[in-house]
């Protein structure tokens, strides 16, 4: 099998890494480098940038305002917008409910909702986990009663990302107590300033507000806000899983991170003797490339599949979330005792260093943070041992 790009893909690796290198914004660049605080203004200008070079969805099919491109020029989009620090494209709207709506979703919910999404105008979050059904989603409790033209809604959602700057969230409901637990959950679709919705912050171990409790009381929300039909939520629910888990594998980010462990290891001297001459430390360097390039493979296989996303992704869940985990533990070995302290403050942009800077490397004061925020990756998009057991089930018993 021959993984070497065409001359032509090559050609469009050159227009892109042209585009993206000069037209993200350089503070953006600089807060994605140094893995400092992200702002909301950062990601949706950067989406804006792309929908107006006609970028906004490189997967999307053009019918929906999309580029259509094929697998391996997504690949290389998503590995030069990495290379070029450009923040990520919000997932929510435009790689988890988008598919969703695009396959089980109604004209006039296409029409409403995915211009918005491509132009960067509403910011998605994910309606989900509750306390108690995390990766056994299908006994949530969040209950929503039909009352005419409306759904009434009461319960909890948790982990829910970034919902302090959500326009709208996703949501699995419970619409049925009858049979199976899977049968009774509907989908819908939440203007997160509707009355009765309650927006309470989770603080991480890495202090950061990344993570939210969302609270439904007496939410009255359309019919028309229905995804597909009622009680068929499951169906959907795994659906939209699939592409979540697809991207949470975010090859192009790990190879990036990859080259700033080798630059860390390569300049910061231990004891006198950099790491990176370390014979030991080298063979876990390699150990690690050796992995990312078999995921990179697995992905590109995945993506190139016409069917939708299946078991398969459970694979890129699991390696890329392992990856992401090591890179960043390997990174704080490179910097010893310089990684310990923990700067919550170091990742605003303007905050200014009392270290000496000869002494303490540039990157070192976020770089703690960042290590615990990946602590969850291993947890989110259903649990790696979830994962082993979509695994077994559905590929290692055929």
């Amino acid at each position: 099998m021959d993984f070497s790009y065409s001359e032509e893909e090559k050609q469009f690796r050159a227009t892109v890494r042209e585009f993206v290198q000069t037209h993200v914004p350089k503070e953006t660049a600089h807060r994605v480098s140094h893995g400092l605080r992200m702002k909301k203004a950062d990601i949706v200008n950067w989406q804006k940038i792309l929908f107006e070079k006609g970028w906004g969805s490189v997967s999307w099919p053009k019918a929906f305002g999309g580029c259509e491109w094929t697998p391996t020029q997504q690949y290389i989009f998503e590995e030069e917008c990495a290379e070029a620090n450009a923040p990520i494209q919000l997932p929510f709207g435009l790689k988890m409910v988008a598919p969703v709506l695009m396959a089980y979703g109604n004209a006039a919910q296409q029409a409403k909702f995915l211009p918005r999404i491509l132009q960067g105008d509403d910011w998605w979050c994910q309606g989900y986990s509750e306390p108690g059904s995390g990766s056994d989603l299908a006994s949530l409790k969040t209950k929503a009663e039909r009352q005419g033209d409306h759904y009434v809604v009461n319960g909890q959602k948790t982990w829910t990302t970034l919902a302090q700057h959500a326009d709208w969230i996703f949501c699995l409901v419970r619409t049925s107590a009858e049979g199976r637990q899977q049968e009774g959950i509907s989908f819908l679709l939440i203007d997160m300033k509707t009355p009765g919705i309650t927006v309470r912050p989770i603080i991480m171990i890495d202090e950061e507000h990344e993570v939210n409790e969302v609270w439904f009381d007496n939410v009255k929300v359309p019919v028309e806000n229905l995804v597909g039909e009622e009680n068929k939520g499951w169906t959907y629910a795994k659906y939209l899983l699939g592409h979540e888990r697809t991207n949470i594998a975010q090859v192009g980010r790990s190879k990036r991170e990859l080259k700033r462990l080798i630059r860390l290891a390569s300049a910061q001297p231990q004891n006198g003797k950099r790491l990176i001459d370390d014979s030991r430390f080298r063979d876990r360097i390699a150990s690690l490339e050796m992995e990312l390039n078999a995921l990179e493979i697995t992905n590109l296989r995945v993506i190139s599949s016409n069917s939708k996303p299946g078991p398969e992704a459970s694979l890129l869940k699991i390696k890329g979330s392992e990856i992401q985990q090591l890179l960043t533990e390997l990174q704080m070995q490179t910097l010893g005792h310089y990684a310990l302290p923990h700067v919550p403050q170091a990742l605003d942009l303007e905050w200014q260093s009392d270290f000496d800077a000869d002494t303490y490397p540039e990157y070192a004061p976020s770089l703690s943070g960042f290590y615990f925020n990946f602590r969850k990756t291993s947890i989110y998009g259903g649990s790696n041992e979830i994962q082993r057991n979509i695994i077994t089930q559905m590929m290692l018993s055929l």
